[in-house]
């Protein structure tokens, strides 16, 4: 465990210290972060995959939870997958705009992933128990990222 110290001024010039623990479960963050990082990948190559070789899901687009073609699926799919792996390196990096932005695209990416569950049903479950522990780790310990920058 790390003692980091902060100073801040205060009204009669004098520097007043605050003490921040940086704990183990900084490491939860960093989890996070490579965690977004595969699965935006593996995202965006299921969205190329969608896009074309559409034939490769078990399941006619009709018969999805939301009825549209693979191609619609795929680009979706592609879009999310490099978005949520660029908030991943920003998780990384302890930023807190990726931290906000991760827990966004969690979400959504476990929306999309439940609706793709008919074409991909273990992968699809994979990845909504990935993106529970991304938003758990992004939204408990996200903070304590920030201090090791």
């Amino acid at each position: 465990m790390t003692e980091m110290r902060h100073s801040a001024g205060t009204a009669d010039g004098g520097e007043e210290y605050q003490s921040t623990e940086v704990t183990g479960w900084v490491g939860w963050v960093l989890f996070a972060g490579v965690i977004m990082l595969i699965n935006g990948s593996f995202s965006a190559i299921a969205g190329l995959v969608a896009l074309f070789k559409d034939r490769y899901y078990l399941v006619q687009s009709d018969r999805l939870v939301i009825s549209i073609d693979f191609t619609a699926w795929g680009w979706v799919h592609l879009l999310l997958g490099v978005l949520v792996a660029a908030a991943g390196i920003g998780a990384l990096t302890g930023q807190t705009w990726a931290r906000v932005v991760g827990v966004v695209l969690a979400s959504v990416s476990a929306i999309v992933n439940f609706g793709f569950l008919a074409a991909y049903p273990l992968w699809s479950t994979i990845v909504i128990a990935l993106d529970v522990f991304v938003i758990y780790a992004l939204v408990v310990h996200g903070r304590e990222a920030q201090q090791l920058r």
